[in-house]
């Protein structure tokens, strides 16, 4: 489960985000910020964190500002990627502080005073901490990137590059659209039952129309598959929760991104 952490050292009182009970160590810094206490103006109101979407740069500009008050962390030291639905995980280092990496869906870093921040609506926000080898790392899971197993490759990438033990690692499934609103078609289904097997039927629930996709469910099992043992699931589902949350397929592709940040310090 999550916790709404209400952020008393915002510029502005309505500005809350989420924290996992799980990720409750010392120096970790993360949060899954909800839509509100920003500037934007509907259809992105108000804490619109995504630059692709039409809404005001300036705007965005002071959302991303206002967000990283709350968290007390410098702007500057931010890393992002552009977003492209694909399985790309990229080292972060302090030399890339203030970056945004091209055709990327997945961040890792073990540097200090670097914070990865990826912009949803919809798609799975998945964190990485491992407390032993002090490694974070984040994925952008669509069903696309789902499919392509970005939050798998995401944690192997912890394991090659860090020496991280799957074991130690501690995963996050961040607040996204849910088994209950995400009907796919014919083409999906087949995919996932491709790549996921015996075990796609557990992750593809009947709806009244046709299949539902569960990525929380999917992207909890391909962590698992590689020996992620702890997983903490949000269950949030973006698009019924559109009063806390930014949902791409219940606004009709009308609205913004909220964010989600994880880093040490």
């Amino acid at each position: 489960m999550t916790q709404p952490i209400p952020n008393l050292q915002s510029p502005i009182s309505n500005l809350s985000f989420y924290r996992f009970v799980s990720y409750a160590y010392a120096g970790l810094v993360h949060a899954v910020a909800t839509r509100h206490g920003g500037v934007s103006e509907a259809p992105w109101a108000t804490l619109n964190l995504g630059g692709s979407v039409k809404d005001s740069p300036a705007s965005v500009s002071e959302n991303h500002e206002r967000l990283c008050a709350a968290l007390d962390i410098p702007r500057a030291w931010l890393v992002t990627a552009h977003l492209t639905h694909s399985a790309n995980v990229a080292r972060v280092t302090q030399a890339d502080r203030g970056r945004l990496f091209e055709a990327t869906d997945g961040l890792i870093t073990d540097a200090p005073q670097v914070y990865l921040i990826m912009c949803y609506a919809d798609c799975t926000p998945v964190l990485f901490f491992d407390p032993v080898r002090r490694a974070v790392g984040i994925a952008h899971a669509g069903w696309r990137g789902t499919l392509a197993l970005v939050a798998q490759r995401t944690a192997l990438a912890m394991v090659d590059q860090f020496g991280c033990e799957p074991a130690n690692i501690r995963a996050a499934i961040g607040p996204a659209i849910g088994p209950c609103c995400y009907e796919v078609g014919d083409e999906v289904v087949a995919e996932t039952r491709t790549i996921f097997g015996d075990g796609a039927e557990g992750i593809l629930p009947v709806g009244p129309r046709r299949r539902h996709l569960d990525l929380w469910a999917a992207n909890r099992a391909q962590l698992q598959a590689v020996g992620v043992q702890h997983v903490e699931t949000a269950e949030i589902c973006t698009a019924c929760h559109v009063d806390d949350y930014f949902s791409h397929r219940a606004e009709a592709g009308r609205t913004g991104r909220f964010g989600a940040v994880i880093g040490l310090r």
